[in-house]
């Protein structure tokens, strides 16, 4: 098996499988069975398109914009605690699995809220756009784009069986106790990541 391509896969998982903004929220949208095929998609593509991009040129264009870097990081800070606190007042207020497709979360909705976990959080530009693309950038001119091909792979693989395999979890979830545990670690999850990125 080509070297360059297994450096990408393992690579782009070692840092996709790290607990964020973009995972919890992949694993409750999975755990519901909701919208699983789309949200793969954006996350999948649009770390293959990040990945890309760094590979391009943009990971070293980003590094010496501090203006850019600031946008990302209170643009992010801000989205992640609004929806860290929507989540805290979900396990106050307790909510159980319901796969009633009225009481489902609106296409649009997911789809809008993964967008902005991928796009709105500096965390995803410095590890798929910096990071995986330096390291890329040192397997030469056709070895960096293999390698490229091998952290998107591991992107999809990833999304995927997170989606896929929270839907097992359901029966659980259809517990209120359950849904109060993760939404709890949830908004843990997104006001610690706000803080860090106002206080770095």
């Amino acid at each position: 098996m080509n070297t360059q391509l297994v450096a990408g896969f393992l690579s782009g998982l070692v840092l996709i499988v790290a607990i964020g903004a973009q995972n919890t929220f992949v694993l409750r949208q999975g755990i519901r069975r909701e919208h699983r095929l789309p949200i793969v998609l954006i996350c999948a593509l649009s770390d293959a398109a990040l990945v890309l991009a760094g590979i391009a040129g943009l990971g070293a264009l980003i590094e010496t914009s501090p203006t850019l870097l600031a946008v990302a990081r209170y643009g992010g800070a801000a989205f992640l605690f609004a929806y860290g606190v929507f989540a805290a007042r979900r396990a106050w207020h307790g909510e159980q699995l319901s796969l009633d497709d009225d009481e489902a979360v609106p296409l649009l909705a997911a789809v809008t809220a993964c967008l902005g976990f991928t796009f709105l959080n500096p965390h995803v530009y410095l590890d798929t756009v910096v990071l995986l693309g330096a390291l890329a950038n040192q397997q030469g001119d056709s070895g960096r784009w293999i390698f490229g091909a091998g952290a998107a792979a591991a992107s999809l693989i990833w999304f995927t069986a997170l989606a896929y395999g929270a839907g097992y979890l359901a029966p659980l979830f259809r517990k209120k106790m359950a849904w109060r545990v993760l939404d709890s670690f949830i908004a843990c999850v997104m006001l610690g990541l706000a803080i860090s990125l106002l206080l770095g």
